[in-house]
């Protein structure tokens, strides 16, 4: 195999990384992983007429790249480029890094597998699409339709039938006789036992107590023929739809068996296909994927995003990693979260448990651990405070709760325990966010503002700077979210299967590529004012300084400047206000 085509700088390098920094850090990577970034994307700006990267600018066609500063033996230093997953199609394209996969091994398996699937698809659409199968399913559901009429129609009867025999009753003498009925039969009146049922039955003569008992009996019986008539006709249709649903049962026996076989292949073919990747760290040593997984599966596409394609090649030719960069090129995923151009950290679910490993050897920079900056002691600021809550404004960088990490245990609510103790957060803001959170002194305080929230009976208003121009003055952005299972915490735009996120919008000021805007979060949905900022379907241009959705800064210009509520204690309308910072 040839190896990997590197591109050399033109210009003299300078001072090269002592330590390679971790592919999760957010920031700003080493100037000469920037460098090569800016050169991959002229390179790839330039190729906007090649019909491989003009489909990257078709909706849903952009995808990741990534450039890796390497050391070659002689001293030289230059990088190598690779995108992820396919490309135009191929695997293999001239100028990038190849797949971690054993090519003339996947060969061997990959493409009868595929066929095996596409041939268990096809028998799947052709039962569903069946002229039998489709005249079955409406056999029985014209037959469900009949059968549920014809017992809407018998209630009906039954009904007037029964009003009838009520009234007989009352005509007789009483709503009921237990005297005169069979024990423990109830008939259309009330509970047998009912110590009302046997008033003024003494006041007859026997022979008319004869004749309302005959009466009552006929009426009980009628009642008794009723119920037999219901049973029989469901009955009756019981036996007449036993044929269509056993031919419904056939053909869903035989969908299942198809899919099932379906299922079981394709679990088959992706552990062969996992076991085509080979990892190599640092130190020479070699691991399959799924190792590296263990207990639980790859998830699609593991192994295939551009950095450890990019460590892999430079392994294989000898050459020493310096460092990485990855970004985005071509149109925005619907997902949202992604522009072209933007530099970006490895994603955490698929290449997390990949790279540390293939970085393993090297002097790495560790990953790092957001919430854990030190804070002025003499934060937050007290906004409100009274027997039951306290409201403050919470500084950037400090969480609004403990994380999980041991470092992380610097919060509000820890800081504000000392003071009182068993303070709750009511809410939370995002670490990077500043501005006015409620914590609550007690836990009936606490629940009786959660459930304000809940019921949306607490206005909030954030004031920001988006890293942008936005179109239009004011609106309502719509657009469901849900965390994205490969990145977290990113969330993701999925109106399939994300949760409403409903956010009202105003631009205050305009100032060169800037707008500052009021956003009023109608829903709570986890960083739903970051992705309605960023996504093209919401305004189109990330918040100033973030991290996740948007490009680094000193901070992420998000406040939350504006908070009312009725007290859950006084009654009284709390509206409290903090000016954002920048």
């Amino acid at each position: 195999m040839d190896g990997p085509a590197i591109v050399f700088f033109e210009r003299p390098t300078g001072a090269l990384p002592a330590t390679f920094a971790s592919p999760f850090d957010p920031g700003e990577p080493h100037p000469l992983a920037r460098r090569a970034a800016d050169e991959l994307v002229a390179w790839l700006g330039a190729r906007a007429e090649v019909p491989a990267f003009a489909a990257l600018d078709a909706p849903g066609g952009g995808k990741m790249f990534g450039v890796l500063v390497v050391a070659l033996p002689d001293g030289r230093v230059g990088y190598l480029r690779a995108f992820s997953g396919m490309l135009g199609g191929a695997w293999h394209v001239p100028g990038f890094a190849p797949p971690l996969f054993d090519a003339a091994a996947r060969d061997a398996f990959w493409p009868a597998g595929e066929r095996t699937l596409a041939e268990l698809d096809q028998a799947l659409r052709a039962l569903a699409a069946s002229p039998d199968a489709q005249a079955a399913r409406a056999e029985l559901a014209a037959l469900a339709a009949r059968h549920a009429a014809e017992l809407a129609r018998l209630r009906d009867c039954h009904r007037d039938r029964k009003a009838q025999r009520q009234a007989a009753r009352q005509a007789i003498g009483g709503r009921a006789w237990p005297a005169l009925a069979p024990a423990g039969v109830d008939g259309d009146g009330g509970a047998a036992g009912d110590p009302d049922r046997g008033r003024g039955a003494g006041a007859l003569d026997p022979a008319r107590r004869g004749d309302a008992a005959a009466a009552l009996h006929a009426l009980d019986q009628a009642s008794r023929g009723d119920a037999a008539e219901r049973r029989r006709l469901v009955a009756a249709h019981a036996v007449e739809r036993a044929a269509a649903e056993a031919q419904v049962a056939a053909f869903e026996h035989r969908r299942a068996e198809l899919a099932r076989a379906r299922a079981e292949r394709s679990r088959a073919l992706m552990k062969q296909l996992h076991d085509s990747y080979v990892l190599c760290s640092a130190r020479g040593e070699r691991r399959p994927l799924r190792a590296l997984f263990a207990p639980g599966e790859p998830p699609s596409g593991a192994g295939d995003c551009a950095g450890p394609k990019l460590l892999g090649a430079a392994y294989r030719a000898g050459l020493t990693p310096l460092a990485l960069a990855e970004l985005w090129w071509g149109a925005p995923p619907a997902t949202g979260g992604r522009r072209a151009g933007q530099l970006y950290p490895s994603c955490r679910g698929k290449c997390g448990p990949l790279l540390p490993f293939m970085l393993d050897g090297l002097p790495v920079a560790g990953a790092p651990l957001f919430g854990a900056a030190a804070v002025p002691a003499d934060e937050p600021r007290v906004v409100f405070e009274d027997r039951w809550l306290i409201v403050v404004d919470k500084p950037c960088g400090l969480l609004s709760v403990p994380g999980r990490d041991p470092g992380l245990a610097d919060s509000v609510v820890t800081r504000l325990a000392a003071r009182s103790p068993g303070a709750v957060a009511v809410h939370r803001l995002d670490l990077d966010t500043s501005g006015l959170l409620v914590v609550a002194k007690d836990p009936g305080t606490h629940a009786e503002l959660q459930r304000a929230f809940a019921r949306r009976e607490v206005d909030k208003r954030y004031v920001a700077w988006l890293d942008g121009s936005v179109a239009g003055d004011a609106g309502t952005i719509e657009l469901a979210l849900r965390v994205d299972l490969d990145d977290r915490p990113r969330q993701i735009v999925d109106p399939v299967h994300g949760k409403p996120a409903i956010t009202e919008w105003r631009v205050v000021a305009r100032r060169a590529d800037r707008t500052r805007v009021e956003l009023v979060p109608r829903t709570g949905r986890s960083h739903q004012l970051r992705v309605h900022a960023a996504h093209p379907l919401g305004l189109a241009a990330p918040i100033v300084g973030d991290r996740l959705y948007g490009r680094a800064a000193a901070r992420l210009a998000l406040h939350a400047e504006a908070l009312a509520f009725v007290h859950p204690r006084t009654g009284r309308r709390v509206l409290l206000e903090r000016p954002a910072p920048f």
